[in-house]
């Protein structure tokens, strides 16, 4: 059930992990919904530790195929167990501080512990991979226990029982899994085909801007085609598109390169792909809801809970670029630090705008970022090649 590695050969995406993916479609399009239906500092703290959840059910899933072949019958079968399992999960996002607590924390624990348990069985012929997973079960069982006891907790109690429980699955890859006995894992032991890693969370990226793209389209749907309301769909459009470009553009490609030339891309998968990238995703969600919000009520005074979504999704995710080019190539990436700085200067100017001048002043700035970073790119990869002493490196996108 293991991927055959060929040196030198990147292993393929295959159809059915991305048709696997279309269950977190749903669950981001939800948390999108419940942030907004939710805009206090409770509501925001509850969307985010579902996110976070999402994610690392996600992640996690997205580290297992990379060793699994997804072709093979039973690893299909896992996947598609995962994927109803899944749909509980993000049916009940909406509702899991609540009404739905019990079967969002029942499927969560059951997604990721019976996935670990599942790769302990299929990683047989692989003892090295076989004990890193065996780890990885004991920290999602102890973090299991919390979040079944924060859904049977009284609700004052739960968000704390379970940002305990997500504590400790966050703590789980830092501290290499230790676990009596059997100590920690190093990052060497994983080993992880770094092409791969890099497409899959692209195409999660792709998963949230689409939802972005579907807000955008459907909350413009439901209004009168006036300037206001063109200019701030427009505005939402451009500033997914940057978002895109900022991310996808030669960049990625370079990213991929480096990973997969590394001599440790354990460590390298495990901050930028597995760490760094939830602040980018965290930020499209948001963004998505501040362009709700821009499209619905485009003019008059940005209100305060607007204008945060509107500037924090995307300081969110230039914040997270920065995290991940610095794990990827260890510089500071000036077009996203300049971008977080131009981001800051309009904040300054947020209490004289409405939300479709706000929302305009954020896309210009994300457009400005796109247009940097591409210029950027050929010093990008000098440096790339400079720090691995090989002249090829994925071509200009």
């Amino acid at each position: 059930m293991l991927r055959a590695r060929v040196q030198g050969q990147h292993a393929r995406v295959t159809t059915v992990e991305l048709f696997f993916d279309l269950v977190f479609v749903f669950a981001v399009t939800q948390l999108s919904h419940s942030l907004l239906a939710h805009l206090t500092p409770l509501g925001a703290a509850e969307t985010v530790l579902l996110m976070l959840a999402v994610w690392w059910a996600w992640v996690f899933t997205a580290w297992i195929t990379n060793w699994l072949d997804p072709d093979h019958a039973n690893v299909r079968a896992m996947l598609f167990v995962l994927m109803a399992v899944g749909l509980v999960m993000s049916t009940s996002l909406p509702h899991a501080f609540n009404a739905r607590a019990v079967p969002f924390a029942l499927a969560y624990v059951a997604f990721q512990v019976g996935r670990t348990a599942f790769m302990i069985w299929a990683s047989g012929r692989d003892p090295s991979l076989r004990r890193v997973f065996v780890g990885i079960l004991a920290w999602f069982s102890a973090s299991g226990v919390l979040w079944l006891a924060g859904a049977f907790a009284d609700e004052s109690l739960r968000l704390a029982i379970w940002g305990a429980a997500l504590g400790i699955e966050f703590v789980g890859p830092a501290a290499g899994f230790w676990i009596p006995g059997l100590g920690r894992s190093d990052t060497h032991e994983w080993t992880v085909e770094g092409g791969h890693m890099a497409e899959r969370c692209g195409l999660f990226i792709i998963i949230c801007l689409g939802e972005s793209v579907l807000v955008t389209g459907a909350t413009f749907s439901q209004h009168a085609m006036d300037p206001t309301t063109v200019g701030a769909f427009l505005a939402a459009l451009v500033g997914a598109i940057a978002m895109w470009w900022i991310y996808f553009n030669a960049h990625a490609d370079l990213a991929a390169h480096a990973i997969a030339g590394s001599d440790d891309p354990g460590r390298i998968a495990r901050v930028a792909y597995t760490y760094a990238h939830i602040p980018i995703v965290a930020g499209i969600i948001v963004t998505a809801a501040g362009d709700e919000l821009a499209l619905a009520h485009p003019l008059g005074h940005a209100e305060a809970a607007a204008a945060w979504l509107i500037l924090g999704g995307p300081a969110l995710f230039l914040a997270g670029g920065v995290w991940f080019k610095a794990a990827i190539f260890q510089h500071l990436s000036a077009p996203r630090a300049g971008g977080l700085v131009l981001l800051a200067a309009v904040a300054l100017a947020w209490p004289h705008l409405t939300p479709l001048a706000l929302s305009s002043a954020v896309t210009a700035v994300l457009v400005v970022v796109a247009m940097w970073e591409t210029v950027d790119y050929p010093r990008a990869l000098a440096r790339l090649q400079a720090r691995s002493g090989r002249p090829g490196a994925p071509p200009a996108a």
